[in-house]
C-alpha cells in the first residue's frame, strides 16, 4: 500500500472534475505535484472517524463506504464510486474526520494532503469557489436525506429510492441496485430485515424484485406511494461527484 506517483492518463480525470476543472493549470498542478496514489485491499479501514483529516481524498477505482458509528450501532452514510472525492469539509476546515470509510473493493485513491488543499483554497480564487460550491452541494445533500428520514415512513423512503433511481435511469423500468441491499438498508436508517420485509411489500405497489435486479411493474402504483418532491428528491446539480449520497443505478 504504498504511495506512488499519479499516472499520466489519471490527471485529466482529476481535472475533469468540478472541484478543480476552472482553477488554473498552474494552481491544479502544483496540487497534484504534492500528491500520490495509493492502492487498497478490499475490506480495509482507510479513514477512522475522530482522526485528524489529513487528505483530501478522491476515488479512481473501486468503491468506498463512508459510515458512522455510536452507541454500539453503526450506519451506512455514503458510497463513493469513480471519479469522486470525498472528505472536502475537514480537509478545509482542519477538523476531525465525521465519518469512517473501508474499501467495497480493490481501490485506487489519490491523496491530496489537506494543508496543502487549504493553502490553494487561499491562493486560487475560482479554486475557492468550486469548494464553497461543492460543499453547499454535500450540504443540501445532507439536508435532503435527513427530510427524507424525517418526514417518510420506511415504506415510503424505499419506493421514493427506487422510483428516483428509474428515473435517473432515463426511465428504466429494470435495473440493477447500485449497492448491496445490507448498504442500502443503513442508508435508509432499515436493518437489513426490514427492508427485505418492505420489499415484498411494495409488490402490490408496482415493484418485483429479482435479486439485486427491481422490476417496475406498475409505475403509476409506485409513484402514487413515492411522492417524490423536488425539495426532498432533487437531483442537485455535480452532487454524484461528492462522495454524499448513493451512485447511480446501473441499467
Amino acid at each position: 500500500m504504498s504511495g506512488s506517483i499519479l499516472r499520466p492518463e489519471e490527471l485529466p480525470e482529476i481535472r475533469h472534475l468540478h472541484l478543480f476543472r476552472d482553477m488554473t493549470q498552474a494552481s491544479f498542478e502544483t496540487l497534484m505535484a504534492s500528491s500520490y496514489a495509493q492502492n487498497f485491499p478490499q475490506g480495509l479501514e482507510i479513514i477512522r472517524q475522530g482522526d485528524p483529516a489529513d487528505f483530501l481524498h478522491i476515488v479512481l477505482e473501486g468503491s468506498v463506504e463512508l459510515f458512522a458509528q455510536g452507541a454500539g450501532r453503526e450506519c451506512t452514510m455514503a458510497v463513493v464510486r469513480p471519479v469522486s472525492t470525498f472528505i472536502l469539509a475537514a480537509s478545509i476546515r482542519d477538523a476531525p474526520y465525521l465519518m469512517s470509510a473501508r474499501t467495497l473493493e480493490r481501490t485506487r485513491i489519490i491523496l491530496v494532503p489537506a494543508p496543502d488543499l487549504r493553502a490553494m483554497f487561499r491562493r486560487d480564487t475560482e479554486f475557492a469557489v468550486s469548494v464553497i460550491n461543492e460543499l453547499a452541494a454535500c450540504y443540501r445533500s445532507v439536508v435532503r436525506s435527513a427530510k427524507t428520514l424525517k418526514l417518510r415512513n420506511s415504506r415510503e423512503r424505499v419506493a421514493s429510492y427506487l422510483l428516483r433511481q428509474s428515473l435517473l435511469s432515463g426511465g428504466a423500468t429494470s435495473y440493477t441496485l447500485p449497492v448491496e441491499k445490507r448498504l442500502l438498508a443503513s442508508y435508509l436508517g432499515m436493518t437489513s430485515e426490514n427492508l427485505s420485509r418492505t420489499l415484498r411489500t411494495l409488490e402490490a405497489d408496482g415493484i418485483k424484485m429479482d435479486g439485486a435486479r427491481v422490476i417496475i411493474t406498475d409505475r403509476e402504483k409506485l409513484t402514487a406511494l413515492a411522492q417524490l418532491d423536488r425539495l426532498i428528491d432533487g437531483p442537485d446539480a455535480f452532487s454524484g461527484q461528492s462522495g454524499s449520497g448513493l451512485p447511480a443505478a446501473e441499467q
